[in-house]
């Protein structure tokens, strides 16, 4: 954790009224070791204990924290299936739709963007980490290098092109009318004044397109997968930066489950558990800025970029 970032307690739950009946059962529940949930499998039924079931999805499930994390849930009378999507435009629906229980792939800007789009009330649940965005070449060994009107492509999904283009800025490769912003898009660059040519594509085939551009903005789910090197960065946003909060991936649920105490119990076994931690920052190179945001603070911010979202419609 970096010391720029204090360590903040994750939020607690606030309990829901039950039914007399209801509270009788859950109190029996506890004395007697049991957790009642969505679902269980029937060994565990049969011992008279039942784990809940929560379904997660997330890109790039592959990755070997998330069966830490699996782990560590059981432990805690969760039973977590991840379930991997291919691509960012999946798992928000697949979450509305019912088929999962929280997703966590997303920061806060790709959510507002897509709440506003789809009329959907997806929320955070809690945060994991900022991960710094950066600039790759397999031609160049620097920004330096690259040659006035070359191509650089970027991601095509407005939240993380609108980054992208910030750090293309930052490194003098381009110039953005009104200093840029998170909303900036290809039609804000002031192309006379820019050394190179930015080309819009689908995230996941950025590192695929780097034999045939001078460089290319990857997201860091991206990068090891495609023998990339997180060292390699010619340039990345800063991560440190208090206007960063937007960029906080997060746990998402329906609106209806932003209370459910066992979704609530996996952000925390996430943020607690230091094997998922460490995971996380081998996955990131050890780029990641992992975070602990209370859940209203996430919340303020996702309608703040929401309104503003909706009002540039």
């Amino acid at each position: 954790m970096s010391e720029n970032h204090p360590q903040i307690a994750p939020p607690t739950s606030r309990r829901t009224p039950l039914l007399i009946g209801l509270a009788v059962l859950v109190v029996l529940a506890v004395v007697g070791g049991i957790a009642w949930s969505r679902g269980g499998d029937d060994a565990t039924a049969a011992a008279g204990e039942k784990n809940e079931k929560v379904v997660l999805g997330t890109v790039g499930a592959s990755d070997s924290y998330w069966q830490v994390l699996v782990d560590a849930a059981a432990d805690e009378g969760i039973d977590l299936e991840v379930k991997d999507f291919s691509d960012y435009t999946q798992p928000n629906p697949a979450l509305s739709e019912g088929e999962l229980d929280v997703n966590q792939f997303q920061h806060i800007v790709y959510l507002a963007e897509y709440n506003v789009a789809n009329d959907d009330d997806i929320v955070p649940l809690g945060s994991t980490a900022i991960y710094p965005l950066g600039l790759y070449s397999t031609k160049h060994e620097s920004v330096d290098e690259i040659e006035d009107g070359e191509t650089v492509v970027v991601p095509d999904d407005d939240s993380n092109q609108a980054r992208a283009l910030l750090i293309l800025q930052s490194a003098g490769l381009i110039t953005l009318d009104d200093g840029g912003s998170i909303y900036s898009t290809l039609a804000d660059i002031d192309e006379d004044a820019s050394r190179v040519q930015v080309k819009a594509i689908k995230a996941d085939l950025t590192p695929t397109s780097l034999p045939d551009v001078a460089a290319a903005v990857i997201n860091n789910d991206f990068v090891e997968k495609a023998g990339l090197s997180f060292e390699d960065a010619l340039a990345t946003d800063d991560v440190e930066d208090p206007n960063a909060l937007p960029y906080v991936n997060i746990f998402a649920v329906r609106a209806e489950d932003r209370d459910d105490p066992t979704l609530l119990k996996l952000v925390e076994v996430y943020q607690e558990t230091q094997a998922v931690l460490d995971g996380v920052q081998d996955v990131a190179g050890g780029t990641a800025e992992l975070v602990k945001v209370p859940q209203d603070e996430l919340q303020a911010s996702l309608d703040e970029v929401e309104a503003d979202t909706a009002a540039r419609q």
